[in-house]
């Protein structure tokens, strides 16, 4: 494991049947980077999120996570330990309050000494995530943003020292989608590492400090997003040419 590496995986493969979904990956994340994770739809994207989160066991493989095997954690282990996740579908507690979701996170995965000390962490992570007045308001009547925004809330109160954002913006305009991007800037700055699956390239390009690109299972490109976009591989792959010429465009006119 390289010295400034939080999380590493090694030749991570995942079968289910005759289809490899997960095909010999390997990569690190450095501590406080943002990382992006693109690819097309079927790419293997959150089959290697749920087999770095434990929701999963790989075919081969291992994981490391701050230096330890962690490969056949359970995700409450995983959660625990500080390795966080969101859901693409969000599916909060319909009939629990906006605050109750966030504490039992609090509660369960990251251990809160007691039920008030969970909620008043909740309510912390509820106004930092922009929601705090909804706190008493039951999770099924909140909006799509609102939900994203309770979804990472419930992130955070795992205490993370790793991040997984699953399509966090998917579903949400483009003021909804600057004002995750300003969140997810500003947890990062808390010392928090970030992985983010995600189609959006705007997205993707301007957050993250390197990009993973999966095709077919297989990792074809790693690096920072102007070397990605330029990687030929990427461009037949996934970007298509337009995209390439656009971002070029992007690069020279500042």
């Amino acid at each position: 494991m390289t010295a400034d590496a939080i999380l590493e995986v090694r030749r991570l493969s995942k079968t289910f049947g005759g289809v490899r979904a997960v095909n010999d990956v390997s990569f690190s994340l450095g501590c406080g980077e943002i990382v992006g994770m693109i690819g097309p739809n079927g790419a293997g994207k959150t089959t290697l999120v749920n087999l770095m989160t434990g929701v999963l066991q790989p075919t081969s493989g291992i994981v490391l996570f701050d230096g330890i095997d962690v490969t056949r954690q359970k995700p409450h282990q995983a959660a625990r330990r500080g390795l966080a996740r969101t859901f693409q579908i969000v599916q909060p507690f319909p009939e629990m309050t906006v605050l109750e979701n966030v504490a039992a996170a609090a509660l369960f995965a990251a251990g809160a000494e007691s039920v008030w000390a969970a909620r008043e962490q909740a309510r912390e992570h509820l106004e930092f995530v922009g929601i705090g007045k909804l706190a008493t308001v039951l999770s099924r009547s909140l909006t799509l943003p609102d939900r994203k925004r309770l979804e990472l809330a419930k992130g955070l109160a795992m205490r993370p020292r790793v991040l997984m954002l699953d399509e966090v913006n998917a579903g949400l305009n483009s003021g909804e989608i600057d004002a995750a991007l300003d969140l997810i800037r500003r947890v990062s700055a808390r010392g928090v590492t970030i992985i983010i699956v995600e189609h959006l390239m705007k997205v993707i390009f301007s957050l993250s400090d390197r990009v993973l690109v999966l095709h077919q299972g297989a990792l074809i490109s790693q690096g920072k997003p102007a070397e990605v976009a330029e990687d030929e591989n990427v461009i037949r792959a996934y970007l298509g040419s337009r995209f390439a010429e656009r971002h070029k465009g992007l690069l020279r006119h500042g």
